[in-house]
Formats: structure tokens, sequence, C-alpha cells
């Protein structure tokens, strides 16, 4: 007698009848690893059987859709050198040519008698074709599955993964385990924002009878993952405010010496920045606030305005940055900005060894070291402060919620100063970071040159070697990025190792310099610090650099392999040239073929300087968690709900919660339990609960 496996919700996905161990390897690279995860994967899209035409009946500019069997498969190349893949697909009306330009990656993708279902536009060239159509390898089985309805998903995939491989496991999940399913929202939010009930919305995700159906099921989904990530932050908020603080004071001849010493005005976005900080430092309660700008806008001006505030009323205060050469940058620009006031900076990383280890750390307990910038080693447990009073964290989507609470924890409820160069929208910064109050710096120092970008190919590179080189004859400085430090086999990819050389041999005349991150501390500042006084001309580096670099005389960037960053990133390596008065240029040098979306990523990277509009595009394709670092966030995971399609609907669930937490701040109340139970389920991926 074969004994019967029992499924639950927290099963691993292998032991649904007919994966296995091996099978379930495919199902974990689109994400699923358990039965829950798999009865919660959202399709791609879906598709109306009622649409599907057939052959015979599409015309020439239709947006149409296909099933067929692959009658003929070829790959060649065209006369222009182009990869060119021809299929023949037929149905019982007829055939038709479906052809896929400098796609070689679909070279081997396709085989005679293989089910495809085709969407694009109907041209004509010879006889009736799709150019680049989307596709989707389907089993001959799914064309008449049509017992549920005329709809059926279309899920992401992965090689040894058909949908028909899906959708049986997700059959054989939902008959075992949809009864286990818990309600997660109350009757009355369910009532309120017309959601279909959780177990409703699973079974219509997968079978819907209608695509009005499998919308209202993608709803369900996404205002949950909305409602309880902004419920973690409105808790988190409530609680921050009950806490007592610091009351400072900002009527010192620190921070007036300070501004009498700038040698430029502030600008508006700057000037209120800092009036609202120095409100917030003077309430009696923890300052919690956020100060967002595009690169090269000026926050380290404002952060050190607010430190100074802190150190004049007796107290110490700390920056922390994500990388050791960041925390050096920070150290070589305020070292020589502060000794105007008599204010000496002390710099604490991983690479602060032995003697001068132990002195700093001296330093600090004792309150001598008023203001200590450092990397993630300034929260390790010997580290006591005297009395920390403010704690600013650059770069803060790059830290853990873990990380950045053990430095605030180093004091007595420090106010807390977080700066992101990842500028986004005020309406979706609110909501994202709803525990943070917000200040957003629009504008830069006026007089900064204008920065133009241009696609380079690696045949034309000669050419644009040649303006480099007058360009640096004027007396500018280059910087030359490389994705790797060293060849790699696997990867092919120009190194700094390589790309020095290139430079190298090309600018002879010229003195280029390298740095990336397995150099020491001493010898990144040595060589940071003869870029800074222009005795190297080029320097070669690695992502190093993307942030906190501020080198006026620097005018020209050449970015190698450019679609190995993100639209963000590339935004922060370009910020690093383009601060004094000068024109600059940003090359971006493709060596080889990429796909037509990835083309189309860099080509909106040439055309647009703006950082609100290149971090929006990023959210877009990358999705928030890549862009914003939620990952690392201390927050339920956003998978299905997309934060520009779905805005109206994050706003709604945000104002829920926070209500919710207004009304109930302990989630006491019997008819919020379900919510109560599920944020318990979410405790393991939530750091941000086990701090609140």
């Amino acid at each position: 007698m074969t004994k019967k496996t029992f499924l639950r919700l927290d099963s691993p996905v292998q032991y649904i009848k007919g994966i296995g161990p091996k099978r379930s390897r495919y199902f974990e690279k689109v994400g699923v690893t358990t039965v829950d995860d798999l009865i919660h994967l959202v399709a791609r899209r879906y598709v109306d059987h009622s649409t599907v035409s057939k052959i015979a009946d599409i015309r020439i500019n239709d947006q149409a859709t296909v099933i067929g069997k692959a009658q003929l498969v070829e790959a060649r190349r065209t006369r222009k050198h182009m990869s060119l893949v021809n299929v023949v697909l037929r149905d019982e009306t007829g055939s038709v040519v479906l052809k896929w330009f400098n796609r070689p990656d679909l070279k081997n993708k396709f085989k005679r008698g293989d089910w495809l279902l085709v969407s694009g536009k109907v041209s004509f060239y010879r006889r009736q074709q799709f150019v680049n159509p989307l596709y989707e390898l389907i089993g001959e089985e799914e064309i008449s599955q049509k017992k549920r309805g005329s709809v059926f998903p279309i899920y992401p995939l992965t090689e040894g993964l058909s949908i028909w491989d899906i959708r049986r496991a997700v059959r054989i999940a939902l008959d075992e385990c949809l009864g286990d399913v818990a309600e997660t929202l109350p009757e009355s939010v369910i009532a309120k924002n017309h959601l279909a009930p959780l177990k409703r919305a699973l079974q219509s995700l997968h079978f819907p009878v209608s695509l009005e159906e499998a919308d209202a099921a993608r709803k369900r989904l996404v205002y949950d993952e909305f409602f309880f990530f902004e419920l973690i932050l409105a808790r988190r908020k409530a609680k921050l405010q009950c806490k007592a603080g610091i009351a400072f004071r900002d009527n010192g001849e620190l921070t007036k010496r300070f501004r009498e010493s700038l040698p430029f005005t502030l600008t508006q976005g700057q000037t209120q920045a800092v009036e609202k900080i120095v409100t917030d430092m003077a309430r009696p309660k923890p300052m919690n606030r956020l100060l967002q700008g595009d690169v090269g806008s000026g926050k380290t001006v404002v952060a050190l305005y607010a430190i100074l505030v802190a150190i004049e009323n007796g107290y110490q205060a700390v920056l922390m940055a994500p990388t050791e050469i960041l925390a050096e940058q920070h150290y070589i620009v305020l070292h020589e900005m502060l000794q105007s006031v008599g204010v000496t900076p002390y710099l604490f990383t991983g690479s602060t060894k032995g003697k001068e280890r132990t002195e700093v750390i001296d330093m600090i307990a004792s309150g001598t070291a008023k203001l200590i910038l450092g990397t993630h080693a300034l929260i390790e447990e010997d580290i006591t402060f005297k009395n920390l009073g403010l704690a600013v964290v650059d770069e803060q989507h790059r830290f853990g919620v873990m990380q950045r609470a053990a430095l605030v924890n180093k004091g007595v409820n420090p106010d807390f100063l977080v700066l992101s160069a990842t500028p986004i929208p005020r309406t979706l910064a609110l909501t994202l970071y709803g525990d943070l109050d917000i200040s957003i710096i629009k504008e830069k120092p006026p007089k900064r040159g204008e920065v133009i970008t241009k696609i380079v190919k690696e045949k034309d590179k000669k050419a644009t070697f040649s303006f480099i080189r007058d360009i640096l004859a004027q007396g500018r400085q280059a910087f030359v990025i490389c994705p790797i430090i060293e060849k790699s086999e696997k990867l092919e990819l120009k190194s700094v190792q390589e790309v020095t050389k290139e430079i190298t041999d090309a600018f002879p005349n010229f003195s280029v310099g390298v740095i990336h991150g397995r150099l020491n501390t001493k010898e990144r500042m040595h060589i940071m610090n003869e870029y800074r006084l222009g005795k190297i001309e080029i320097l070669v580096a690695t992502t190093v650099v993307e942030v906190g670099v501020d080198i006026p005389n620097a005018t020209i960037m050449l970015i190698e392999h450019p679609e190995r960053f993100g639209l963000a990133q590339l935004h922060q390596l370009r910020g690093r040239i383009g601060r004094g008065a000068q024109e600059s240029y940003c090359f971006l040098v493709l060596n080889r073929y990429v796909q037509p979306e990835t083309y189309e990523r860099i080509k909106f990277f040439e055309r647009n300087n703006d950082g609100f509009a290149l971090a929006q595009k990023d959210i877009r394709l990358r999705g928030p968690g890549e862009v914003l670092g939620k990952r690392q966030h201390g927050l339920p995971d956003i998978r299905v709900g997309d934060l520009e399609y779905d805005r109206e609907l994050l706003f709604q669930a945000r104002d829920d919660a926070f209500e919710l937490i207004k009304t109930d701040p302990n989630i006491s109340r019997p008819e919020n339990e379900v919510i109560k139970a599920h944020l318990r389920n979410l405790a393991d991926r939530a750091e941000l609960l086990r701090i609140g």
C-alpha cells in the first residue's frame, strides 16, 4: 500500500506529487520553494482563449495572438551580419513566419514539432510574419485545457519547467492545502476596499474564469503586500514617537563659524533641509529623518550642519558609510571643511588596526573624539560612546535594519539622520520610508557644468580616446570604470587589469592610477589624494568610486560594460563628474551585443540626467528591492505589486495601515487578531518587527 503524503503550506515543493528533489530545483529558479510559495505564484500575464486567432484570420497591422506547431526552424546570419532565427508556425488553417533579429540566444530554443503561443504585430514581407514577437513554448495538452474557463496564466518559466508543470502542481497544492490558508485581513478591511477573500483570490489567481477575476485576485495579493509593509512602518514610527530624546539648541558659535567659512551660499533646498533638521533636533523626541537628494545636490553639507549642532551641545556625532572608501572620502572632505571651526574628525573602519584602533576606541569612550566617521565596524561590541547624540547613516539603503538599529543603540535615543542619493518622488518616498520624516533637496548648486552622455561602440573607441586626449591636455582629469578587477574565464568582461594596460598604452603622456576594493586603506587614500591633487590624470577604478568622491576637475568618465549596472548605479557613477563649472562627458562603451531591452535601458540613461526620472525607471525595471535595498530593509517582500502601476492601491494600503495603528496601537482588538497572527508569520523576514 502506497503511503499517502500529506502536504502542508510550509512543505517543500518537492513533496508535491510529480515533482521530487530533482524537479524542485526548477521551481526554485522561479522563486518557489514551498507549497505556500507555489499557490502565491503570480502569472506574468493571462491569455484569453477567446482572443486567440486562427492564422488564416490574422491581418496586416493587427495585434494578434496565435497558437501553432513549429514546422521549420532555422538560424542564420543576414547580409548585414545580424543573427536571424526563423520559425514557420502552422495551425489547422494556415501558416505564418516568425522572425527574431539579433536574438542569438534563441538559436537552440525551438525545434520542429514544438507548440508555441505567439503574440505581436502582424507585418508583411513576401508573406505574413511576426517580427520579434512575444512567445511561450506550451504543451499540446494546454491548448484544449478549458475545463476551468477560457483564461489561463502564463507563469515565469525556466529551462526544464513548462506552464503545464506549474498548473498541474498548483492544482494539487490547491486541492490539498487551500483549506489551510488563513485569512489575513478583517472583514471590514476587505469590504471597504472591495477585495476578494484570500482563499477565493488564490483559486482565481490560477484558474480564473475571466480576465476581470484574474485582476481581482491580483489586486488582493498586492493589497496584502502593501498593507503589511506599511503596517510595520506605522508600528515602528508610533513606538519611536513615544521615546524621550535630546532637545538640542542651535545658537552656538560652531554652526555660525561653519556657515561663514563656506565658500558658497547654500541652495534653497539645502537651507530648507537645515531648518527642518534643526527644528527636529530642538524637540525632546528623537529625530528620525531621511535627507534625500540627487547626486551632487549637497547633502553632506546639510548633514555636517546637524553634526555641529550636536557637538556644540556637548554630544558626540557619528557618520556611518557602507564602504571604507566612502568613509575615507568623507574623512578627507570633512577634515578640510572643519579646520576653520576647530573640529577634528576621527576615522574608524575594519582596516583600523593595532595601536591606532586602541587609541581611537579610547577617545570614543572618553568623549575626546567628538566626530567619528566609519563603516559598520563602529557597531562592534567593544565600541562604546560617552554620549552619542546624533547618528548619521549615508547611503542608508545599503545597510540592514539591524545594523542601523545597532548604531542608534550606541546612544540613549540619539537623533537619527539617514542620507540617500537614490531620489524617488516624494509620494513614493513617504510610502516606502513611512517611518521617517523626509526632506528632499531638488536642485544642485549653481554654476555646475552640463554633463553630456554618449553611447560608444567598441569600433568607435579610437575617436573617443582622441577626444579625451584633447580634454586631458586642457588640464582636466578622467575616470575609467570597470565591472571587475581581474580577468574572468566565466565572464566576458573587461577587467581593471586589462583596461589599465589599454589606457596606459593609449595615453602614454598622461599619468594613470588604479583603485579598487582589494587595496588597503593607506593605498586607497594615497591614490585618491594623488588624484585629488591632479598628480594622477586618469583613474581606472571599479565601482568603489560610486559615491562620495568629489573631484571638480574631473570632467570625463568612461564606463566599460554599462549593461552590467542598473540605472541608479550608473547615475551614481556619472555623478562623480560635472561637479565643476566645465562641461563634462560620460561615455558608455558597449563592447558586444546586448538584448534590445538592455540597449533601450542604456539609451534611456543617455537621454536623462534627472535622478528622479532614472530612479523611477529603475524601480519599474528591476523592482524596489534591487534599487532601494529593500531586501536588507527588514520588511516583507513586495513581489507582486508594482510601485508605479499600483500606486493608488499602495497609498490606500498606507492610509489603512497608519489609521489602524492610530486606533489600535498594539493590534489587540479581537477583529484585528487575524492581522496580528499574520504579522507573527512575517516576523522571521521582517527585522523591523523585532526591533519595534
